[in-house]
C-alpha cells in the first residue's frame, strides 16, 4: 500500500546544518522508499505570518528550493512545489474555515503563547495578533487535507496542528460527506531518532541563538564556524569525555560506526581539540562538498528552479483541481448548467442518485464527472470549450439512455464513452479485467437510473 507523506518548509531563513540533519536528510531518504508518495512544498504563505520582509522571503524561497534539490530530492519522483502556486489551497482553507470552531483555534499553542505574553506585559490580550497567526492551523489543515496525506512528519510543537487538521476533516466529512469520507485523517509522525544537533555553544542549533553552522557556505566559512565550537579546557594528551562533548555529538551525526568508534577512542586517548575540530571539518566537507557545488549552480540558475517548481505545481494541481471541484459540489457551490442536466429528484428525502458534476479547469476549459449514487466517480469528460457544451453533452447521455451507450475498453485498465465517433469521457483505471467489467455494469445501471429519477 502506498503511503502519502507531506512536509512543508517555511521560507523565512537560510537552511543550516541542523536543518539538514534533523529534517532535510531524513525526509529525502524517506522519499526514496518505494511505498512512499512524497509531497514537499515551500510554505511561503505561512512565511507571511512571521516575516514582513519581502526580500527575505524571496531569497529564502530560492535558497530552500535549491537546498532540497542539491541534497538529492528527486523532483520527478516526489511532488515538489510552492504553496503559493496552488490556488486551490487558499480556497480550501476558506471552506475549512467555515466549519472550524473558534474555540478550537483559541486553544492553539502559538495563539495562546502570544496572549499569555501580552497579559504578562499588561497589554491587550490580542495585541499584535494577526488573523494569519490565529488562523495558521486552518491553513496547515488545508495543506494536509488538499492531498489527503496519511503521514505528516513534524516536530513535537506541531503535533497539535495535525490533530486540529483531523478535527476539521472530521467536521467537514460529517457535515457534507453524506456517507463519503472526503478527507483522510492524517497522522503526525515524530522521528525521535532523528538528530537534533547542538550549536556552537551547546544549545540547540538555531539562528535565534546565532550558533549555527552554515550548510552551504564555503569550505573556509565551514572551517571557521567549527573552530568556534565551545570545548572544555583540557590540553592535548589529556583524556576527553566524548559523551559530554558537543563536538563529538556533531561528529556522530555524520560518521559511520567505524569512524565514530575511532574518534571516540582517540578522544579518550587525549586527542587535541584542534585536531578533533579538523577531523569534524574534513568529515562535513566530504559529506557536503558535492551538494554545495550543486547548490551554488542552482542558485546561479533561478529560471531552472522556477521550471522545476512550476512542473511540481502542475503535478500537484492534477490532484488538487478536480478534488476541489468535488468539495465545491459537496458544499453547494455548483454549476447551474450541470444542475439543469439532471432530472429533478423524486426520491424521498435523504436518498441520493447518480448525477453529473461540472467544474472549470485552471486552463479555462470545462469538464463533468458522472458520479454513482454512492459518490463513486464513473466517468470524467474530456475538456470542453464552455459550460453549455457540458450541459448539452450530459443531456444527450441522459436522453439516449443505457441502450445507446458506446463503451470501449481503453489500454486494458479503463474504458471510454464515445458519441458520434469521438471519445467524450473516460473511466478511472482499474486493477484487472474483472474490476473493469464490474465498473461498466455500474455505469450502465447508473445511467438507467437517470430515466427513473
Amino acid at each position: 500500500m502506498t503511503t502519502r507523506i507531506l512536509t512543508g518548509i517555511t521560507t523565512t531563513g537560510t537552511p543550516h546544518l541542523g536543518n539538514y540533519a534533523g529534517a532535510i536528510r531524513p525526509a529525502i531518504v524517506a522519499s526514496r522508499t518505494p511505498a512512499a508518495d512524497s509531497f514537499y512544498f515551500l510554505a511561503d504563505y505561512h512565511s507571511l505570518i512571521k516575516c514582513e520582509d519581502p526580500l527575505r522571503i524571496q531569497r529564502s524561497r530560492l535558497e530552500i528550493a535549491a537546498t532540497w534539490l542539491a541534497c538529492g530530492l528527486d523532483a520527478d519522483r516526489a511532488t515538489f512545489y510552492r504553496q503559493s502556486d496552488i490556488p486551490e489551497i487558499p480556497e480550501l482553507c476558506w471552506l475549512l474555515t467555515c466549519v472550524t470552531a473558534k474555540g478550537l483555534l483559541n486553544r492553539a499553542h502559538a495563539y495562546k503563547a502570544s496572549v499569555d505574553r501580552n497579559v504578562e506585559a499588561g497589554e491587550d490580550a490580542d495585541a499584535g495578533v494577526t488573523m494569519g497567526l490565529y488562523s495558521y492551523p486552518v491553513l496547515m489543515a488545508a495543506d494536509i487535507l488538499m492531498f489527503n496525506a496519511h503521514k505528516v512528519p513534524v516536530g513535537r510543537d506541531q503535533i497539535q496542528h495535525v490533530e486540529m487538521a483531523r478535527d476539521i476533516a472530521q467536521r467537514f466529512n460529517h457535515l457534507f460527506g453524506q456517507g463519503r469520507e472526503f478527507f483522510t485523517l492524517p497522522e503526525a509522525v515524530v522521528e525521535d531518532d532523528v538528530a537534533t544537533l547542538p550549536g556552537l555553544d551547546g544549545r540547540k542549533m538555531s539562528k535565534s541563538y546565532d550558533n549555527t553552522i552554515p550548510l552551504f557556505g564555503s569550505a573556509k566559512e565551514l572551517k571557521a564556524a567549527i573552530a568556534r565550537i565551545v570545548t572544555d579546557s583540557k590540553i592535548p594528551g589529556e583524556p576527553k569525555d566524548p559523551d559530554s562533548s558537543h563536538l563529538f555529538t556533531l561528529y556522530q551525526a555524520f560518521s559511520t560506526p567505524e569512524q565514530l568508534a575511532a574518534f571516540r577512542a582517540d578522544l579518550l586517548a587525549g586527542l587535541a581539540w584542534g585536531e578533533a575540530k579538523e577531523r569534524l571539518f574534513l568529515l562535513l566537507d566530504a559529506e557536503l562538498g558535492e551538494a554545495r557545488d550543486r547548490y551554488h549552480a542552482l542558485i546561479a540558475r533561478p529560471a531552472d528552479l522556477e521550471d522545476i517548481l512550476q512542473a511540481g505545481a502542475a503535478k500537484a494541481r492534477r490532484i488538487a483541481t478536480p478534488f476541489l471541484g468535488e468539495l465545491r459540489e459537496a458544499v453547494g457551490l455548483r454549476n447551474f448548467g450541470a444542475q439543469a442536466s439532471v432530472a429533478a429528484p423524486t426520491k424521498k428525502k435523504g436518498a441520493r442518485s447518480a448525477r453529473f458534476v461540472s467544474f472549470r479547469e485552471a486552463d479555462g476549459t470545462f469538464r463533468f464527472r458522472f458520479l454513482a449514487a454512492d459518490g463513486e466517480e464513473l466517468l470524467l469528460s474530456r475538456p470542453l470549450a464552455d459550460p453549455k457544451a457540458v450541459g448539452m453533452l450530459t443531456q444527450r447521455v441522459t436522453a439516449a439512455g443505457v441502450d445507446a451507450l458506446d463503451l470501449r475498453e481503453d489500454e486494458g485498465d479503463r474504458f471510454s464513452l464515445w458519441l458520434d465517433g469521438a471519445c467524450v469521457a473516460d473511466s478511472p483505471s482499474f486493477a484487472d479485467a474483472q474490476a473493469l467489467d464490474a465498473a461498466m455494469i455500474r455505469l450502465r445501471n447508473a445511467v438507467a437510473s437517470l430515466a427513473t429519477d
